[in-house]
């Protein structure tokens, strides 16, 4: 089957977690959060929970094994801590859950950013990977860099994201 089909038949509903990681937001002063949450609702997918965990790899770990656990949960997006600063440990968290790495979503997010931020582009760890059968995401905090992920990433290419991970569903 080539891409074309597997994009085709890919489920255009997903059930989706955001997981904001940070010691200093709540709801109502998370905007990246805020913004998936409204993006994935307005691309018609279901947000299966909201979740804010301190800058801690243990905290992290648990947030997304839990959330995984859930037959529900498609995709995990996690927000925030993936700077280079020493309380950024999003990526140290989550890169060891991973079945499968998909460095292509790093690659391309950094490239996209280069051309909207220049080379500060370099300090972003945002990466993803496969858990459980799901898809892990992890982006950055700031709402204009989540944009970027979810309109030229991830909301095209979710679904078929999701399919092929699913073959990795225990």
């Amino acid at each position: 089957m080539g891409l074309e089909e597997h994009q085709r038949d890919a489920q255009a509903s997903l059930g989706i977690t955001v997981i904001t990681v940070s010691d200093t937001r709540d709801e109502s002063s998370d905007r990246g959060g805020t913004f998936l949450v409204e993006a994935l609702e307005g691309a018609g997918h279901q947000l299966c929970q909201r979740i804010i965990v301190r800058d801690d790899v243990d905290e992290i770990q648990a947030a997304v094994q839990s959330t995984c656990a859930e037959d529900s949960v498609d995709v995990v997006l996690l927000t925030g801590g993936t700077g280079i600063a020493q309380r950024d440990v999003t990526p140290e968290a989550i890169e060891p859950l991973f079945d499968v790495t998909i460095p292509g979503f790093g690659e391309l997010f950094r490239s996209l950013s280069h051309g909207e931020i220049g080379p500060a582009a370099m300090l972003s760890r945002a990466c993803a990977g496969v858990y459980a059968g799901r898809i892990l995401v992890a982006l950055p905090g700031s709402p204009k860099a989540l944009r970027l992920a979810w309109d030229k990433l991830l909301a095209p290419e979710l679904g078929h994201l999701c399919q092929q991970a699913a073959s990795r569903r225990g």
